[in-house]
């Protein structure tokens, strides 16, 4: 359990230090340090993001670094997207769904790569359509492999709502709380129905560790060159995504083979 708690403080550092990020660790963390079963980690995973964004917001709420009619194009559809992303989990293997947050790990380490110098400057708004898709394209991901998605919300904010890099994190902090607890909700129904059910010990224990952990994290962040750590950190995205990739997949490969065999079967 010490290793697990370890893994729930830099949970909390990650993301005070690079504003985004310490959410792709949560999955790992809880299922192969905290020992949880696939399933249950996501859904776990939603509900301590869920709280981690949501503290996170208040300051840019009060300080009004929340762009509202965002929250509406790009967070109504990312909640809608992020329910039926779970919903859908319960016909995908546990072992899939982790193949597939590897994936997004290397997709993360990939745009954390190329920096936030690729995503800043002022932009033009694009038509509300094509934030709602993004947002729910987003929210699906969101649902099915219990990640925040902040690496990929502020990013789109940015280049498709126009935001500035400040208001772009302060809403998607917001997006990710409205959407990781609709999601949550959703896995407590698909949990039930094959009589597994989340620890709810552990959920607080693991929010509060990195609530407190993102407020020292963001402290330390000021005097930390912050291209350094967000190359690092990516670089260790691709090492641990790596592992899991190769760990789950070929499970993953016979579980989903199985899953489509019997599916035609089935008259």
């Amino acid at each position: 359990m010490l290793y697990a708690l370890l893994g729930a403080i830099a949970i909390g550092l990650v993301l005070g230090l690079l504003g985004s990020g310490g959410s792709i660790l949560t999955v790992p963390v809880l299922v192969y340090l905290a020992g949880q079963p696939d399933k249950v980690a996501i859904a776990e995973s939603l509900a301590i993001v869920g709280a981690i964004a949501a503290v996170a917001a208040i300051p840019y709420a009060w300080q009004r670094s929340v762009d509202w009619r965002s929250v509406l194009y790009f967070g109504v559809p990312g909640i809608i997207g992020t329910y039926g992303g779970a919903i859908l989990s319960a016909y995908v293997p546990g072992p899939a769904q982790l193949a597939l947050f590897a994936i997004v790990m290397l997709l993360a380490a990939g745009l954390m790569l190329r920096g936030r110098k690729a995503i800043e400057g002022t932009r033009p708004r694009q038509a509300a359509w094509k934030i709602a898709i993004e947002g729910l394209v987003v929210g699906v991901l969101t649902g099915l492999v219990g990640v925040g998605g902040g690496f990929l919300i502020v990013p789109a904010l940015v280049l498709l709502g126009g935001l500035d890099m400040r208001l772009a994190v302060g809403t998607s902090l917001l997006i990710i709380a409205a959407k990781s607890f609709a999601g949550f909700y959703k896995y407590l129904d698909v949990l039930a129905a094959t009589g597994q059910f989340v620890d709810w010990q552990l959920i607080g224990v693991f929010a509060a560790i990195g609530i407190a952990g993102s407020f020292v994290g963001n402290r330390v962040s000021q005097h930390v060159p912050q291209a350094a750590l967000r190359r690092a950190f990516a670089v260790f995205l691709i090492v641990m995504g790596g592992f899991i990739l190769v760990r789950e997949a070929p499970e993953a490969f016979a579980s989903t083979t199985e899953a489509t065999a019997l599916l035609l079967s089935t008259p």
